[in-house]
């Protein structure tokens, strides 16, 4: 099953009114049982991934398990990037797989906030990547007491939301209606005036995140007043160490005997959730409405006539060096011919996020210099092609297979 669009499956939440569940992973137990939970309900879900959480995993190591978990996954799956700190964590993140990225400018002033954001959703929107901005405090931090990390709460307003959205451009908003972050001695009091205020101001999804501890039909209450987007993590923590904790109660010795019973007790959790979100047997419809995320292969095939071995090499690892570096790259492979007789001696395989990066690296600075200043000179003989990539039997039918590539004299 292809990974979706990530605004379009919030969009679809939005107006089917219906909540996706965002949880955040730490392990691969994390990763399967979210998955799993998913498929059992046979609903879209959003494998997300915290940067506070890095110090945990290898970020780089992770995403390649997390994006193959989504491609062979049975239902629609949509790969973010929770409380992104930098424009450089964004950029890492498209890299590495996310088709959604937060950026968390929360603690700055209002306009330091936007400025912020919006240089985000400048280069996020060029990847065809949605962007989640933030605007009030939620205190706490994703699966510690928001005791220890208590800030003051501080609330999104209905005017400063209508003034965030209108100058970032973010695809969906962050709320501070009063949850917090892991958990709190106290029930938290939600403002339903507030967001209902904030909902008819912005009219986006919404997104609240500190989702652990709140009642069913506090869940539902929020759904109703545009919560499309619901961060969850503190409880699938908490249950993954109670497993831990009866497991060694009972006699259990070694790792593997500690986490044995992790990955069905944190599904059952998601899964339950799914339920009580209304994204349960939503797969199909989401399917059908959203557009399939796919990566595009940026193909050119070229000669090189007046470079030594050496020159040739140079010219390679100064454009793997400076092309990788553009938002929206995921890789920069070159090649060289093996079997003779070819026409094209050599290549390049670049690959896009998506679709979108064609336009935005075609006039990026960086490529445009290398291009005009090294390439081009020295391969005039050459055909670019951009390919959309899928797997054919995950039955994606906006692939178009009976389209010929685009073809032209550039990089």
């Amino acid at each position: 099953m292809p990974l979706v669009n990530m605004k379009d499956l919030l969009v679809h939440a939005y107006d089917n009114g219906y909540a996706v569940g965002a949880f955040d992973l730490v392990s691969l137990d994390f990763l399967e049982a979210i998955v799993t939970a998913a498929e059992r309900a046979r609903a879209p879900v959003i494998l997300s991934l915290a940067e506070s959480h890095f110090s945990h995993f290898d970020f780089e190591l992770a995403m390649p398990a997390v994006e193959a978990a989504a491609q062979r996954s049975a239902v629609p799956v949509a790969i973010h990037l929770d409380h992104g700190a930098s424009m450089e964590s964004a950029v890492k993140a498209i890299r590495l797989g996310a088709n959604g990225v937060m950026v968390d400018a929360s603690h700055l002033p209002l306009g330091e906030n936007i400025a912020a954001t919006r240089e985000v959703v400048e280069m996020a929107h060029a990847c065809g990547v949605a962007v989640e901005g933030e605007l009030g405090y939620v205190p706490g931090v994703e699966g510690e007491d928001a005791e220890r990390h208590p800030g003051s709460l501080r609330y999104t307003s209905a005017a400063e939301a209508r003034q965030y959205a209108e100058k970032t451009g973010v695809d969906c908003l962050a709320v501070s209606i009063g949850t917090v972050h892991g958990r709190m001695k106290d029930k938290p009091r939600l403002d339903w005036g507030r967001l209902k205020e904030i909902n008819a101001a912005i009219r986006l999804p919404l997104v609240i995140h500190g989702g652990t501890g709140l009642s069913d039909d506090e869940f539902r209450k929020l759904i109703s007043l545009g919560v499309v987007k619901i961060n969850y993590y503190t409880a699938l923590a908490d249950i993954a160490g109670e497993v831990i904790r009866t497991a060694a109660k009972r006699g259990a010795r070694g790792y593997t005997a500690l986490v044995a019973g992790i990955r069905e007790a944190v599904a059952s959790e998601v899964e339950r959730c799914i339920g009580v979100w209304g994204s349960a047997d939503r797969a199909a419809e989401v399917l059908d409405r959203c557009r399939p995320w796919l990566n595009v292969e940026h193909v050119v095939v070229y000669n090189a006539p007046e470079l030594d071995e050496k020159e040739l090499r140079a010219m390679m690892e100064e454009g793997q060096r400076v092309l990788a570096a553009i938002a929206g790259v995921r890789e920069v492979r070159v090649g060289s011919l093996v079997s003779k007789g070819a026409r094209y001696h050599y290549c390049w395989f670049i690959r896009f996020a998506s679709s979108a990066v064609i336009d935005s690296y075609q006039h990026h600075p960086a490529h445009v210099v290398f291009a005009e200043r090294l390439f081009r000179p020295a391969a005039p003989d050459r055909i670019t092609a951009d390919y959309c990539m899928a797997n054919v039997h995950t039955g994606v039918a906006a692939l178009p297979l009976s389209a010929a590539p685009s073809q032209r004299q550039s990089t």
